[in-house]
This record gives C-alpha cells, sequence and structure tokens, in this order.
C-alpha cells in the first residue's frame, strides 16, 4: 500500500475538515458531504465566506511574487499548506525564480494524499512537502533545514492557519520559534480571521465552525500586529487581504474578514 493510499485511509469523512471546506468554497473537488454542509452553512451566514477564500488565495500569490521579485527570497517555507488548488505556491515562487526552493508542511491526512501535486516544480528549483504538526516548530525547523539553508533568508508563509490555533495554545510560542530560528532578511507573511468587519456574521460563522467541531478564534488588528513584533512590516501594513496590494478590482463589493500583512525580519 502506498503512502498515499494509507493517508486517504486516515481521512475522516464523518466530520467536517477546514482543509475541505475551504477546497469547497473555492470550487475544488477534494471535499466530502459534510464538508459541504458546513460550507453552505456558513456561506448562508455570510455568502462573502467563498469570496473572502478566493481573496485570501489571491493575497498568498501576490505576497510570494513580492518577495520572490522586490527582495529576492529564493526559499518558502509554507505552513498549514491545505489542499493543493493551482497556482501553488511554489508555481508563483518558481515563475520568478526557477531556482526556488519550498518546503510545504501539514499534518492533515487529506493534505498527504494529494501532496504529490505539490511536487511538480521545476528542475532547477526544489520542491517537498514534509508531514509535521503546526504546533510543534522545532520539528518543523529540523525537517525544512534539512531542505533549506536557514542561514539565509527564508520566506516563512502562514496562510488562514493561525485563526485554527488560539492564544493560549501557543499561537505565538508558535510564530517567535519560527520566526527566530530564521536568518535577517526573512520574511513572515500570514493571514488570518478578524471580526473587526462584520462581528456579527463572524460570530455567528464561528458557532457554526463550533457545531462542527472546529475552532476558530478571530483577531483584531492590533492582536494580529502582536505576531509583527521587532518585524518591519511592508507596505500597506495590516489590511484586509484584499487591500494589500491589489492588482484588479475587487471582484465584488463587500469586507473581507481576514487580515493580511508580511513583516520583515531586519535582524
Amino acid at each position: 500500500m502506498t503512502g498515499t493510499e494509507q493517508a486517504a485511509q486516515g481521512i475522516d469523512t464523518t466530520r467536517p475538515h477546514p482543509a475541505r471546506v475551504y477546497d469547497w468554497y473555492l470550487g475544488g473537488k477534494d471535499n466530502y458531504p459534510v464538508d459541504e454542509q458546513l460550507a453552505r452553512r456558513i456561506t448562508e451566514i455570510d455568502g462573502g465566506a467563498p469570496r473572502a477564500a478566493r481573496a485570501n488565495r489571491a493575497f498568498m500569490r501576490r505576497a510570494t511574487r513580492a518577495l520572490a521579485e522586490e527582495a529576492g527570497i529564493r526559499q518558502f517555507l509554507d505552513i498549514g499548506t491545505g489542499i493543493p488548488t493551482e497556482p501553488n505556491l511554489h508555481q508563483v515562487a518558481q515563475s520568478v525564480a526557477a531556482d526556488a526552493r519550498v518546503v510545504y508542511v501539514d499534518n492533515d491526512p487529506i493534505v498527504l494524499a494529494h501532496a504529490g501535486a505539490l511536487l511538480r516544480g521545476t528542475p532547477e528549483g526544489v520542491t517537498e512537502y514534509v508531514q509535521a504538526d503546526a504546533r510543534d516548530p522545532r520539528s518543523i525547523l529540523d525537517q525544512a533545514g534539512a531542505i533549506l539553508d536557514l542561514d539565509r533568508p527564508v520566506a516563512l508563509s502562514l496562510i488562514a492557519l493561525l485563526h485554527f490555533l488560539a492564544d493560549e495554545d501557543g499561537a505565538h510560542d508558535v510564530v517567535r520559534t519560527l520566526v527566530d530560528a530564521l536568518a535577517p532578511g526573512s520574511c513572515l507573511v500570514l493571514s488570518m480571521m478578524t471580526a473587526d468587519f462584520e462581528p456579527e456574521n463572524v460570530r455567528r460563522g464561528i458557532a457554526a465552525y463550533a457545531q462542527g467541531g472546529v475552532t476558530l478564534v478571530a483577531r483584531s488588528q492590533d492582536e494580529v500586529g502582536a505576531f509583527f513584533t521587532g518585524l518591519d512590516l511592508l507596505e500597506p501594513g495590516i489590511v484586509s487581504v484584499a487591500d494589500w496590494r491589489p492588482e484588479d478590482a475587487p471582484e465584488a463589493d463587500g469586507p473581507i474578514s481576514l487580515y493580511g500583512a508580511v513583516g520583515v525580519k531586519t535582524a
């Protein structure tokens, strides 16, 4: 039995999974009825949820391209990768620099089952997948350090991950451990949920996720800023993901309840 087959056997289809719900929002096919049911319930509460998922994905692409083009970053560590949805991060980075090195990290069987789609990079570059829990940053660093040169700048991407990890569960310790291990010139890219724009819709959405057994945490702009302590924020700072260096007009009117930002480690 292959690793992919073993991973598929470990997938729990009786409970919704955040990665599969997100996949449904993006129009993907790697989800199950239980995921669709929760996604539709959330969409009934907040009709902008699928739009927010697309805006978040677009933020990842823009931030990755900006760091590859403008900052010359050639190493990327993406934690909480989720189900592959093209273009994936390595495709964006390697379209700018074919020799870019990318390490994806996740610990969910559904992602492992599709990890092969994440490993088709350029011949000049490196694209690898590491099975590890985001709550164990030292294990991530040990495994990623065998692939990336942590003495050179790395772009650390935590896209739509930290709202699944509460402060009391070590969210700040995870980020601090990861950032502290990176060289000067490295960057932190993150997006996370906020209730600053639509407090009632977000509250109801969090409650719906809780009914499905998924814990979510919404953070204010100041609370998001705390994750960037000691880092220099790139313009335009901490803004809705749709407003971070947008390339096109918004696809639809309405707020996006996700903050996005990029910070640079200067020392």
